[in-house]
């Protein structure tokens, strides 16, 4: 089996980040760096009046904008702002831009750099960039505040346990993820244990807690039995195998962080992500960014192409040019996704999918070279730029198919915490085509479950090459 690796235990990390956070950390990146310059710019014509700037002085700018990368970028001023987290927020930014003009204050000292040695230039320069910087914090704050409050990036959220332990999550979440989380109620692991708590509604014991999950599309379970409830957690491990949340355990001891998942902390509480989305906020906007670029690109490239294929399918058999059929999408939403037609139009039996076989009838000649040589799937480039699909992730299956599967394979409906790609780490490993058997469709969710905790741009940008080289032709593709 491949290896799927885990983060360490005791390893503490923030806390998710939405996509909205996630893309205003990075504009912010972006814009700390122009405020920077553009303060620069500014003090010098107030310091100097219209006189052209020197080499000297955009040295001591391209300085700085190292020194900030260097000092601002791993700081935590980049992720979240809450209004009453904003005093201390401000105070940590202001001393981190005061660090990076004393370093580049003292690169001209130390190293007696000519030109830039104007007191009021720096100070008006300080001044501008660290105003700059706090009113950029400022607009990100009211734009996360609107987007919270109108319901935008909200994730809803249960949790199970006894009251004791209930009450504790509760306040922890109120008092840290209040504008991120809806919290909807708690689940009792003691089917006689009392039905109400004060300002949260209880939902009934832990047996009502899938269907409850299901139906109101939560994001998130907070999961703190105490200590003689150890077999609940199995219990709800096992009832939301088939359900893409998010599960956090917090335990009642520390000596009960014994899990092999990564910990956050909450108010103060250990919290064990005994499963967690492999991709957070900042990583879900960069490949959203990515797939949307390279799709951009391709299309542009394979337009004459698909205009040749369309013609193609068009006079090879009658009916429409594009496919189009349901699939599980990230979160198990329901997305068509485009193919070019390979079969015949035929009608199939209600609720069943019957997959392409070797010699099969219903494909047409030019079809059997589509799937063969994977030109069917190009309208999926149109899918990526919808913002559905993935170039790359795990390959979406039929839905009837996944509802036979998610009973005999393990963990196979995680493979939609990611949303489904053109290409995948399995198929370049040569599992595409035709499942006929379970063994088959495992190894392929071990390959993708794989893909999805080590994903990073270069392992996407390795896969597309290796579709480039090899994923285009398979015998296993009818």
């Amino acid at each position: 089996m491949l290896p799927i690796p885990i983060r360490r235990p005791y390893e503490v990390e923030r806390l998710p980040q939405t996509r909205l956070t996630a893309l205003l950390s990075l504009l912010l990146r972006a814009s700390d760096l122009l405020v920077l310059a553009v303060a620069a710019i500014v003090a010098h014509k107030l310091r100097f009046g219209g006189a052209s700037m020197s080499i000297e002085f955009e040295r001591a700018i391209a300085r700085a904008l190292l020194f900030t990368l260097v000092i601002l970028g791993p700081s935590s001023t980049y992720r979240g702002w809450r209004a009453k987290d904003w005093p201390r927020h401000m105070l940590r930014l202001f001393v981190l831009w005061t660090a990076v003009f004393i370093a580049g204050v003292l690169y001209v000292a130390v190293l007696k750099v000519p030109g830039v040695t104007s007191r009021l230039w720096w100070g008006y320069w300080f001044v501008g960039a660290v105003a700059g910087s706090c009113a950029l914090r400022l607009v990100c704050l009211c734009v996360n505040r609107w987007a919270h409050a109108h319901g935008h990036e909200v994730f809803r959220a249960v949790i199970v346990g006894r009251p004791e332990t209930a009450s504790r999550i509760a306040i922890g979440l109120r008092s840290t993820l209040a504008a991120e989380t809806t919290l909807l109620g708690w689940f009792s692991v003691d089917e006689n244990a009392a039905p109400s708590m004060s300002g949260l509604q209880h939902l009934g014991s832990v047996n009502a807690l899938r269907h409850y999950v299901e139906s109101q599309g939560v994001r998130q379970v907070w999961l703190s039995p105490g200590e003689a409830d150890s077999h609940w957690t199995t219990q709800v491990l096992d009832a939301l195998k088939h359900s893409t949340a998010d599960i956090k355990y917090v335990p009642s001891l520390a000596g009960d962080a014994i899990f092999s998942g990564s910990v956050e902390t909450l108010s103060g509480m250990p919290v064990i992500n005994l499963r967690s989305s492999p991709l957070d906020g900042e990583a879900q906007v960069i490949k959203g960014i990515e797939d949307r670029v390279l799709a951009l690109l391709i299309l542009v490239l394979i337009l004459p192409v698909m205009a040749v294929i369309a013609v193609g399918v068009k006079l090879s058999s009658p009916g429409p040019v594009l496919f189009r059929q349901k699939r599980h999408g990230l979160d198990c939403m329901p997305i068509e996704v485009w193919k070019f037609r390979s079969m015949r139009v035929h009608q199939e039996t209600a609720g069943a999918v019957t997959q392409a076989t070797r010699h099969d009838s219903r494909v047409t000649r030019f079809g059997r070279f589509l799937r063969r040589t994977s030109l069917d799937e190009l309208p999926q480039f149109f899918n990526v730029l919808q913002g559905t699909m993935s170039i790359v992730g795990p390959r979406p299956h039929a839905i009837a198919h996944n509802d036979y599967y998610k009973s005999v394979v393990q963990n196979y409906m995680q493979r939609h915490r990611m949303k489904p790609g053109i290409t995948g780490w399995a198929q370049v490993n040569g599992l595409r085509g035709e499942t006929d058997t379970v063994e088959k469709m495992a190894k392929r969710v071990e390959y993708d479950l794989y893909y999805m905790q080590n994903w990073s741009v270069l392992f996407d940008l390795r896969i597309i090459g290796m579709t480039l080289v090899k994923g285009f032709l398979s015998k296993a593709a009818y």
